[in-house]
């Protein structure tokens, strides 16, 4: 049985911990105060008595649960980040416990008037009854991953408590960056020396993800020409209308707020604009990789039309990969998914395989050789003020992963 309120209280330590990341740094980490929780981690994996603890010059967590058996086990992985994201301040975060949530609204912050609402977040209504932590209203949580490396800590914890559960040698790896795209640039992965691995960084309880988006990044730029407006008359370029031009000729419905499941968009989510010069920056998604190339064509052969009807070059598009889908690595061995989906029914979890529509560390890390399915945290409404985790969710997270040790050394007795 894994202790509800150690759990508790791990979580909370590390969630009012500031480690937001930095797209604008180029160090890594991408600020220093996430060396905080990376050196209270290492110092934690020691005290357990983990193996192999190490803190590299980037601030990678790893360690190793030796093995308990004697027979030939893969050394297997679990990953999570100890970052939170830009998008929304998580500095001097204050959780909030919910006990026995009784399904109404929560008052994250009477002063504020901010309200928590199953009216608007129905995922809130499966959860009545349960333990909830939430935010103050002012701040995100963190549970976006500091629920995935709890998770992965309560497990190691578990399992030197009870040398009775039999595992072959278990690799625990946190990293920095993770919301920034960075998570898996400086992962040594021959240092991790598992053969396949697992992040702890899913959503709603029974996430079992293997597939993303493949994933690039596009900046529009586009040249126009300032002269007095009182004398423009066939001299004046504006840069913004042809801008306008370029937007408005992408399909207007593949966006984000009008795709689901495994339909691709193209996002603009930035927009710099004077009449001598515009640049529009985009991100491009699609599962499936055919999709994925004719979406980054599309835009380059867009940009030829228009350059080609104003008579010159005055747009040009930059266009650089992000990520891939992993599904093309995982696939290669089915197994290691099958493996977590066993573990989650043997613990009476309903699993829920579905595409994830962004990206994870295993995403990189399964192209850089290490497979890297994608399982739940448990947390809702990451990178912002209504994020939530049930404690009931992370309990569960954590018996995965103690299931998942066991069933692998089970199939390869």
């Amino acid at each position: 049985m894994i202790n509800k309120q150690a759990l508790i209280d791990r979580f909370i330590s590390y969630v009012t911990i500031y480690t937001e990341s930095d797209p604008a740094s180029d160090t890594t980490p991408s600020t220093e105060r996430q060396w905080d929780l990376a050196r209270k981690l290492a110092k934690e994996l020691e005290e357990m008595g983990m193996s192999d603890v190490s803190i590299d010059d980037k601030a990678y967590v790893m360690a190793t649960l030796p093995s308990n058996v004697s027979h030939k086990v893969p050394a297997i992985g679990f990953v999570s980040h100890f970052d939170t994201t830009p998008d929304f301040t998580g500095k001097d975060v204050k959780p909030q416990l919910i006990e026995n949530y009784d399904g109404e609204d929560i008052i994250l912050n009477a002063e504020k008037n901010i309200v928590l609402s199953p009216s608007y977040f129905e995922d809130l209504r499966q959860y009545k009854g349960q333990t909830l932590i939430t935010t103050d209203g002012t701040t995100l949580l963190g549970a976006d991953d500091k629920a995935g490396i709890t998770e992965i800590m309560e497990a190691m914890q578990y399992l030197i408590a009870h040398p009775e559960i039999k595992h072959g040698d278990l690799r625990v790896g946190f990293t920095p960056d993770e919301e920034i795209g960075r998570g898996a640039h400086h992962f040594d992965v021959k240092k991790f020396n598992a053969e396949w691995a697992y992040t702890m960084d899913g959503s709603q309880i029974g996430e079992l993800e293997y597939e993303n988006f493949n994933a690039a990044g596009a900046v529009v730029s586009i040249e126009g020409k300032i002269v007095h407006p009182g004398y423009a008359k066939g001299k004046m370029v504006n840069s913004m209308y042809i801008a306008t031009d370029f937007i408005n000729s992408l399909p207007r419905l593949e966006t984000p707020e009008h795709t689901q499941d495994r339909e691709g968009f193209f996002h603009l989510y930035s927009i710099n604009g004077s009449v001598d010069a515009t640049q529009l920056e985009y991100i491009i998604r699609d599962h499936d990789k055919g999709h994925f190339e004719a979406r980054k064509e599309m835009m380059q052969k867009l940009a030829a039309e228009l350059n080609n009807k104003l008579g010159k070059e005055v747009i040009k598009v930059a266009i650089k990969d992000q990520y891939f889908n992993m599904r093309e690595k995982v696939e290669l061995v089915m197994h290691i998914v099958d493996i977590a989906e066993d573990a989650m029914k043997a613990l009476d979890i309903k699993p829920l395989i579905k595409p994830i529509r962004g990206g994870t560390d295993g995403s990189q890390l399964s192209f850089m050789g290490l497979p890297c399915p994608n399982i739940f945290a448990g947390g809702h409404n990451f990178h912002g003020r209504y994020e939530y985790v049930p404690v009931e969710s992370m309990i569960k997270a954590t018996e995965v992963i103690v299931k998942i040790a066991e069933l692998t050394a089970l199939r390869y007795k």
